[in-house]
């Protein structure tokens, strides 16, 4: 059950935006895998947080068929659902159930990450339990080998993931599954020995499985391109404000225009946590962010670059979108790129 393994993703975590309802935030995401799907990217994934006042995206299955609804080549996945929040047979029937509509097509990315807030943990009834064995039971139901036989069976293989912290990538080894990381161990910006590190300790301590063979890494993170560099650094300032708030305040509130968070009056820590989002993304012109990515692409072996990308300005972030796609080879240069439609 080997990965196809495209080289090129997006990530959207149904981000709101000030002044929008909710739901313009899912069809927004709908309408970018659309896109997406036109401009050669090979997976489009969506996330799972629960009532964060910033994000929308709280159904992965549930948004996951209405993109595939709206698509037919490109490849669909979670990234992720938290499995903490869930038994491993209703995931299994969730993604097994997508197969249905989109056969050939879905990738199952799992994380652990607890709730965002006290309440919603309780809420989602959290307790202590075993990733490495949750993740080997889904496994077993999806491959037919688990004591349950799902209804419906599977139309074609759902290729599992871990979004890998550093003991996440050690379960990912164990169990011979590709992994997906983002954030410190990347080593965007700092010092890159600590992600060198943990990503050799994955390829060296991996036990090839059925599903995969041979060791696979994804890095997940901000890319946003624009026509100079100071264009692109403001596109990040909405989610880079957001993650600001958020580490300050405990509320992750959406989106703000570029011009808002302009105005806004940080204080010394926001401040500190703007310029570290900042130093964790990668923006620029072309020639910079290409560049940049080459080097971060070459440093980890990474087989995919999925891009989390989200700003305000849906119109600037599906110009981005175009203009990495074209960056990295997933459109011929001389094909013409348009703006996806937002709502």
């Amino acid at each position: 059950m080997t990965d196809p393994g495209p080289g090129l993703s997006l990530l959207d975590r149904a981000r709101t935006r000030a002044g929008e309802p909710d739901g313009a935030a899912l069809t927004g995401v709908v309408a970018r895998a659309v896109a997406a799907e036109r401009l050669g990217y090979g997976r489009f994934w969506v996330a799972e947080h629960h009532g964060v006042p910033g994000i929308a995206g709280a159904a992965p299955a549930v948004l996951l068929a209405a993109v595939a609804g709206a698509t037919s080549t490109i490849r669909l996945g979670s990234a992720g659902v938290m499995l903490p929040h869930h038994q491993p047979l209703v995931v299994a029937e969730q993604f097994a159930t997508l197969t249905a509509f989109a056969p050939g097509r879905v990738d199952l990315g799992l994380g652990r990450s607890p709730g965002f807030t006290p309440p919603v943990r309780r809420a989602l009834r959290e307790t202590e339990r075993d990733f490495a064995a949750d993740l080997a039971e889904l496994r077993g139901f999806l491959t037919g080998s688990g004591d349950i036989t799902l209804r419906p069976q599977p139309a074609g293989d759902v290729p599992m993931h871990v979004l890998a912290t550093g003991q996440g990538l050690q379960v990912a080894a164990a169990l011979g599954l590709p992994a997906i990381v983002g954030g410190p161990l990347l080593g965007v910006a700092g010092d890159p020995e600590p992600g060198r590190a943990a990503l050799a300790a994955y390829r060296r301590a991996f036990r090839p499985s059925a599903q995969q063979p041979e060791p696979r890494v994804s890095i997940s993170l901000d890319v946003l391109v624009a026509d100079t560099d100071a264009e692109a650094a403001e596109l990040l300032l909405p989610e880079a404000w957001a993650m600001a708030v958020s580490r300050t305040t405990g509320s992750f509130p959406p989106l703000e225009p570029v011009a808002a968070v302009r105005a806004a009056s940080p204080t010394p820590r926001q401040q500190q946590y703007l310029e570290r989002t900042a130093a964790m993304a990668i923006t620029g012109t072309p020639a910079s962010v290409g560049s940049r990515l080459g080097e971060l692409l070459e440093r980890t072996g990474a087989a995919e670059l999925v891009a989390s990308s989200s700003t305000f300005d849906r119109a600037a972030l599906a110009a981005s979108d175009a203009a990495l796609a074209g960056l990295l080879g997933a459109v011929p240069a001389a094909q013409p790129l348009q703006p996806a439609l937002g709502p």
